[in-house]
């Protein structure tokens, strides 16, 4: 999923989809703003008790879309499409809570990017936590640490304007005439913004460069010299392991056959014949005697049997036995 993370943001950054140029900024005051979120979670909540905390009565639209698991990243891209569709949101914020790289995995789809880069009101994404980074955050105009934290960006400027009306009181231009520093501060307090944005967006830079480090010193570790060497030592033990066992499995089948083997040779060797009481008889020349005819009267023979032989001399010999005829 990593891979497929990085593969898709080499192609898109390639593409200029995340480029600083083509970023719009926000309404400075907006009258309607779309959430597309999940309508039971709690960054929902989180959003809407900013908003009509610091804006009480502000035009919100919510368009409902599952933000994890399959067809969720369809969900919310449809949901834009629908917002957008009205014609008279003036920013959108797309967003969840925090959670596992596989639970944010609906914001890293490519149709969703283009959904965001194509979308006709600036687009907020508000994904996970502060160390969470998806594709939407690169595509999106601006992206928000959490989801409380869109919220208040998109009211600041409204928020801001109602504080300054509310100090004038019900003769503002008396208040503004009798205090000639108020254009000062005010100029002050737009400084004051300017460089919380550029903080802000630099610890947001500073977190996504640490992030692309560890990730990059995390894949030069897997494919370090030492880390494919220590892999392939295990695999290599593995192996013997396994070319052990199958010696031993093979060299315990062959000797089983070869047992069978000796038992069938040794119960068809005529050794085995005699041990069972039988004798072999052989002329002087070796000659196994099978008839009387090859062993005349006073002819020297050798008898085995089981155990030892016999040296004999024949002294009677008949062509006939007693032995029943079959």
């Amino acid at each position: 999923m990593q891979l497929a993370f990085e593969q898709l943001k080499t192609r898109l950054t390639a593409e200029g989809l995340f480029d600083a140029r083509r970023k719009r900024a926000l309404p400075r005051f907006p009258r309607k703003i779309g959430i597309v979120t999940s309508p039971s979670g709690a960054a929902i909540r989180d959003m809407l008790r900013v908003i009509g905390r610091r804006f009480a009565g502000l035009s919100i639209v919510v368009a409902p879309a599952r933000v994890q698991g399959d067809g969720a990243a369809s969900e919310i891209a449809q949901g834009m499409a629908d917002l957008n569709a009205l014609g008279d949101v003036d920013v959108i914020i797309v967003g969840r809570g925090g959670g596992s790289l596989e639970d944010l995995w609906a914001f890293n789809d490519e149709t969703l990017a283009r959904a965001i880069a194509g979308s006709k009101a600036p687009v907020i994404s508000a994904v996970g936590h502060e160390v969470d980074f998806t594709i939407a955050d690169f595509v999106a105009d601006l992206r928000a640490p959490t989801p409380s934290a869109a919220a208040e960006l998109v009211v600041r400027e409204k928020q801001a304007l109602v504080e300054t009306v509310r100090d004038l009181g019900a003769r503002p231009e008396r208040r503004v005439l009798s205090d000639p520093a108020r254009p000062l501060r005010d100029h002050q307090r737009r400084v004051d913004d300017a460089t919380a944005r550029l903080l802000r967006g630099s610890h947001a830079r500073l977190r996504e460069m640490v992030h692309h480090f560890e990730l990059a010193t995390a894949s030069l570790r897997r494919s370090s010299p030492v880390a494919r060497v220590a892999r392939g030592r295990h695999q290599l033990t593995q192996l013997s392991a396994r070319l052990t066992t199958d010696m031993h499995r093979e060299l315990e089948r062959r000797r089983q056959r070869v047992g069978g083997v000796l038992g069938r040779l040794d119960s068809l060797s005529p050794l085995g014949v005699l041990g069972r009481g039988y004798s072999l008889t052989r002329l002087a020349d070796g000659e196994i005697v099978k008839t009387s005819r090859q062993a005349p009267v006073g002819t020297r023979v050798d008898v085995l049997l089981g155990e030892g032989r016999l040296g004999c001399r024949v002294e009677e010999s008949k062509e006939r036995d007693d032995r029943p005829q079959v």
